[in-house]
């Protein structure tokens, strides 16, 4: 059994594919999917914190854990964090925040970043991937990151991270120069307690990636490089089309 424990915020409204925990995938709501990956990982235990009666019902008929959190939260982490005090965890508890739209999220990837909080003096833990494409070097949705020599993360931006001014390189963007964050994150509940409790920052406020707030508040995040980058999560009609197809 692993030390740490899963929270996975599943928020009801969503602009782009509304009650998007509930959307079924292979005849299976998306968020049974997430916990059953959950599950794999070993967690000490496996927590929906949820806005919505309809999830937690979906989720507690299936023999996972739900509970009802407030619907006025402005971030995953405000979530997180009242659902780590209604179940009581200590303030040395390993977190995993796993999103709720990640039905294919390997768990090697939930493992490895509690393995970070358990090894490192890091205060969070996340993953990131090389980016080899253009396109995905300029999507402002693709979040990239740079981290020093010890995978200390320096800086998140929507923004294509480092610019790249040497036209001799052989490639503009490669994996060994540009990296893609990976949205999974690890954390004590001491920690997690410190930074719902700041406030929102300037750079996060800017960027629109709570992450920032963390790194301005002079607080380290660690970060482990992953050879492939896992499968995408889902966030449009289109994106849970493609899901389905991959069971055919």
């Amino acid at each position: 059994m692993n030390n740490f424990h899963v929270i996975i915020p599943a928020r009801y409204e969503s602009s782009r594919l509304p009650a998007k925990p509930l959307a079924k995938i292979n005849d299976k709501e998306m968020i049974l999917h997430v916990c059953e990956r959950a599950k794999e990982s070993g967690a000490k235990s496996i927590t929906v914190a949820t806005d919505h009666l309809d999830i937690k019902r979906v989720v507690d008929n299936a023999g996972f854990t739900a509970i009802m959190t407030r619907i006025d939260h402005e971030s995953g982490s405000d979530r997180i964090y009242e659902a780590a005090e209604l179940l009581n965890l200590e303030d040395d508890d390993i977190i995993v925040n796993v999103q709720g739209d990640e039905p294919f999220i390997p768990v090697a990837n939930i493992q490895q970043v509690a393995n970070i909080i358990s090894n490192t003096s890091a205060n969070m833990a996340t993953l990131c991937c090389g980016i080899d494409s253009d396109e995905e070097a300029n999507n402002p949705n693709a979040v990239k990151v740079i981290f020093d020599l010890n995978r200390k993360a320096i800086y998140f931006s929507r923004s294509i991270i480092p610019f790249v001014r040497t036209e001799s390189l052989t490639s503009k963007f490669n994996p060994d120069n540009h990296f893609r964050h990976i949205g999974i994150y690890a954390y004590t509940k001491k920690f997690l307690k410190q930074f719902v409790n700041w406030p929102i920052s300037k750079l996060e406020l800017l960027e629109k990636l709570e992450q920032l707030r963390v790194i301005e508040n002079g607080a380290a995040i660690y970060l482990d490089v992953l050879d492939l980058a896992p499968p995408a999560g889902i966030d449009t009609p289109e994106d849970l089309v493609r899901a389905n197809q991959s069971f055919e």
